[in-house]
């Protein structure tokens, strides 16, 4: 890779220079500025009113996503890996729909999703920390998924059971006019939501949802304490860097680490 594109790699993709900092912070600065304008568009009086102005700064806006998209490109090894890598993705997305609204009004709306950009701000405050703590989480989700449907599984059984019953007991007369409507009742009340859209009137009726009621506070901390014992099981890993590779642009790297976890290239 040629010396400058080395140079504008470590300024986009990376924070641990002063021009990589300052890159990223004025990226969302940027970004949040014009998922406010896309916001202040959707509100009619403001639209009416500033048109022009929000359409001369929305295309401002897209047009340096866009620049920036393409300088994201030239500056990796490998295009085709961050242009299919969740970033990747998000950064077409984002100014996709500005272009998509030349052929279908309406689109821009969707620029909103120029707010998943701002998850970068991980690397800007040094948050390395946290996406391991994340890794962890999802180690023990992924450990605990069996007991987990399982779990679902016998709640699934349970208020399909009380959503049935309360039919029969209840009635159409008494707003349960049928079982996926009692089910629904049974779902929201076992969650102790409680909407009281529909509620019980008889008194055998309201004493199996009184039973359900309970028996929601019990099942509230299963699946807490599925996955704190697995979480208690994961090992503690290694700090990771900010560092993103120059081919694929992932992260999550050791600090020691020479080369790419993800695709083996030179770090």
């Amino acid at each position: 890779m040629a010396p400058w594109r080395k140079r504008l790699h470590e300024i986009i993709f990376e924070s641990d220079t002063r021009a990589g900092k300052a890159f990223d912070v004025a990226l969302i600065c940027l970004i949040l500025a014009s998922v406010l304008l896309v916001m202040l568009d959707s509100v009619a009086s403001i639209a009416r009113e500033n048109r022009h102005e929000l359409y001369v700064a929305e295309w401002a806006f897209t047009i340096i996503f866009t620049l920036e998209y393409f300088l994201r490109l030239i500056s990796v090894r490998r295009p085709l890996g961050y242009m299919f890598s969740f970033f990747g993705v998000v950064d077409l997305l984002a100014i996709l729909p500005s272009y998509l609204s030349l052929i279908m009004p309406g689109t821009h709306y969707l620029l909103v999703i120029r707010i998943f950009r701002l998850l970068r701000i991980f690397r800007i405050f040094k948050l390395g920390t946290y996406l391991g703590e994340a890794d962890i989480l999802s180690k023990a989700l992924k450990a605990s998924r069996h007991k987990i449907t399982v779990f679902l599984t016998t709640v699934t059984a349970v208020v399909v059971t009380m959503g049935a019953l309360m039919y029969v007991v209840e009635g159409p007369e008494n707003g349960f006019t049928s079982i996926p409507r009692s089910i629904y009742w049974s779902i929201v009340t076992m969650t102790t939501v409680g909407f009281g859209d529909i509620t019980p009137k008889t008194p055998l009726g309201q004493f199996f949802a009184s039973c359900l009621m309970i028996l929601g506070y019990g099942i509230i901390a299963v699946p807490t304490g599925i996955v704190t014992s697995e979480l208690s099981r994961v090992s503690v890993i290694k700090p990771i860097t900010t560092q993103a590779c120059p081919s694929c642009s992932r992260e999550g790297h050791d600090l020691d680490a020479k080369f790419c976890k993800f695709c083996g290239s030179t770090l």
